[in-house]
């Protein structure tokens, strides 16, 4: 219980700070969900695409049970403060990340973003657990439907103009400041800045106290162990199947060192008093407490992994800006904020929860089975209905569960109950986004190479994920990288006619090259054909120089006859044409005439064939930039609805735990026991 008392209008003040708390922590995570996809372009980095929220997710799961702790033992109001400055000092570092480029021990941009994403999360741990932790104990659960339909609208808030601000910044945010380009997502960052200042005022001056009487220790070796056990899991994850095989040494050896230390978080924190542990295993008798917590945890894995990839979607498949993803997630975000408000009323209103945690899952169950139908073609006007029914489900999903969990237990037990709920909900979204962006990686993997062509030149199948997404995005890009292609094989077929015998080689060999291009090359190449071509020249006029005048006429009337020649042929006197001896040897003159201009006719020849190639070449260039297009969005759009078609197991399974959660009657104080906490089993 808290030492001071809070009259109403106290109340209504703490509520408006927390809610400023609430909003710098849910704008982080929706404001960068759009700008996520020119992040990772700019930074080469789509293979770490999940790391960047994994890293948050991991540091800031890790915490919340700490931060729980040290606020029952040192009051709420301190620990909300550190995690404020934690959390401005990550975003601070967040907008750096790359700006100078490798750094050392840091190394590249995309590490450095995911290390300080880290460090963000270990300040964001603290404000949403301390924001809850403070509504339990200031309000009664019949109070706390209301009062979680309110900040979930606050929630609901961020996530509409989150996507907006991130996309608007990012297309419109780059600045040169000092001669230096600041790119225009680092500002996603920066802009946690004014309002963190904002939220630590609020705090420092219209939060109370609020102190408990909490005794017992921090479990610092369960935060260890527990970081030691999810990070090689996410490591196995992120490169098992691409970097390396799932049954090599190094993924096998990560899995087996994660199960350890799983098993000995697990034999520490069962060993330990029970009001000191990460996990409160005695909370997990109450029968409701146990199923909402699971329920919990299975939901977040399947709400983050359909989520946050909708942004790589829009813009990556549909084309779209990143300030136009941020505008097509509005349904979303509508239907989350419409459901919240809603349900939280009628939780209070009625006293019942369990339908409206039910309902919403058929719904979130209905809404991912229809986004699973998007393709490379799907209009915003069809894919909005779909993120509408998500939406809408996902509202009760995400604001009554904590509810339940903190009505539960005893009132004694909120601050750790609330911890825990808490951790379950980030502890499955840091698992789920890092088995859904494994499930993406792979996915394209084998999808691109299904549907892109292989450019002129190219001898591996493989396509780098990064150059994909980077293309996908940006046309020139694509212009670009086939123009490099075409011009290095247009020159290799350049040495080749000009005779070149390894080019040559090159080019005959080359199985992907119509055989129109290879035709000239054979038998000699242009060298013999003309030199065949000229000899057989010489043959006809010498054979038609020995029937006399007439012969000499159809040589005249040849067009294929050089001008030379045909006036040669013209001075040769009548009465030549009689003597067999003289003709002769006119005929061998006229022979080493035609000879003389071979090397001129292959340069012809050469450079008229080379100018067929070249606007061949020119065209087929247009083309295979439409197909790496369309290839590209295709790919995307399949293992993207791949990625979507999984997770349906996991909301299958969250609807059918949610089935088992017990309807007890919520309490309307804070002095009167829930009647679950006798029934444990």
């Amino acid at each position: 219980m808290t030492e001071v008392t809070v009259t109403a209008a106290e109340k209504r003040l703490i509520v408006i700070a927390l809610m400023v708390v609430l909003l710098l922590s849910a704008l982080d995570q929706t404001i960068v969900a759009t700008a996520m996809p020119r992040i990772i372009e700019q930074l080469q980095g789509l293979q770490m695409y999940g790391w960047v929220t994994t890293a948050y997710l991991l540091t800031s799961t890790v915490s919340v049970p700490i931060y729980g702790k040290l606020s029952d033992l040192y009051g709420r109001k301190p620990i909300l403060l550190v995690g404020v400055l934690t959390f401005l000092a990550g975003s601070f570092l967040c907008g750096l990340a790359g700006e100078f480029g490798d750094l050392p021990i840091l190394g590249n941009g995309m590490i450095q973003l995911t290390v300080f994403r880290a460090i963000q999360g270990a300040g964001g741990g603290a404000l949403m657990t301390m924001t809850f932790a403070i509504i339990a104990d200031l309000f009664p659960p019949r109070e706390r439907g209301r009062m979680f339909g309110i900040f979930g609208s606050v929630f609901g808030l961020a996530t509409v103009i989150g996507p907006f601000i991130g996309g608007f910044f990012t297309d419109h945010g780059t600045v040169t400041l000092l001669n230096h380009e600041v790119a225009g997502w680092r500002w996603i960052f920066y802009v946690n800045l004014p309002v963190g200042l904002v939220a630590l005022f609020m705090i420092l001056y219209r939060l109370p106290p609020l102190r408990h009487r909490g005794t017992g220790k921090v479990d610092y070796i369960g935060a260890v162990l527990l970081v030691l056990a999810c990070t090689p899991l996410l490591i196995a994850l992120t490169l098992g199947g691409t970097s390396y095989s799932w049954g090599s040494p190094r993924i096998v050896g990560l899995f087996a060192f994660a199960a350890i230390a799983l098993l000995i978080f697990l034999w520490v924190e069962m060993r330990m008093r029970s009001t000191d542990a990460i996990i409160p295993f005695h909370l997990f008798r109450i029968h409701a407490f146990r199923i909402a917590v699971l329920a919990s945890f299975v939901m977040s894995m399947a709400f983050l992994g359909v989520v946050m990839f909708m942004p790589l979607y829009m813009q990556v498949v549909q084309g779209i800006s990143a300030t136009g993803s941020g505008v097509s997630l509005l349904p979303l975000m509508a239907g989350v904020i419409f459901s919240s408000i809603t349900c939280g009323r009628l939780v209070s209103r009625t006293g019942r929860y369990k339908p409206f945690l039910v309902g919403g899952t058929i719904l979130f169950l209905v809404g991912v089975i229809a986004l699973t139908y998007i393709g490379p073609d799907t209009t915003s006007r069809e894919l909005s209905w779909r993120l509408l029914i998500t939406g809408i489900g996902l509202g009760p999903v995400q604001s009554l569960f904590s509810m339940v969990i903190s009505n539960a237990v005893p009132v004694t037990e909120i601050g750790v109950a609330t911890s825990m709920s808490q951790f379950s909900r980030q502890i499955g979204s840091t698992i789920g986004v890092a088995i859904f962006a494994t499930l993406l990686t792979h996915s394209l993997t084998a999808e691109l190479p299904k549907h892109l062509p292989q450019l002129p030149g190219a001898t591996e199948t493989k396509v780098d994920l990064n150059h994909a997404q980077s293309q996908a995005m940006n046309v020139e890009r694509i212009h670009e990288r086939v123009d490099q292609a075409m011009g290095e094989r247009y020159r290799l077929i350049e040495r080749a006619y000009r005779g070149d015998e390894a080019a040559t080689s090159e080019v005959l060999a080359d199985t992907r090259l119509p055989e129109a291009v290879k035709a000239p090359l054979r038998d000699g190449g242009f060298q013999a054909r003309v030199h065949k071509e000229l000899l057989a020249k010489a043959e006809t006029i010498e054979r038609e120089l020995q029937q006399g005048e007439g012969g000499r006429r159809r040589l005249l009337d040849d067009p294929a006859l050089p001008a030379v020649t045909k006036e040669n042929l013209s001075n040769i006197p009548t009465r030549a044409l009689a003597d067999t001896q003289a003709m002769a040897n006119l005929s061998g003159l006229f022979r080493d005439s035609l000879l003389t201009t071979e090397n001129s006719l292959v340069a012809v020849n050469v450079d008229s064939a080379l100018n067929l190639v070249h606007a061949a070449m020119a065209n087929y260039s247009a083309q295979l930039v439409e197909r790496i297009q369309r290839g590209t969005k295709e790919a995307f759009s399949a293992s993207i609805t791949q990625m979507m078609a999984r997770s349906l197991w996991i909301i299958a399974l969250g609807f059918l735990i949610t089935l088992f959660l017990p309807e007890i009657p919520l309490r309307s104080s804070m002095s009167t026991a829930p009647a679950a906490t006798a029934k444990e089993s």
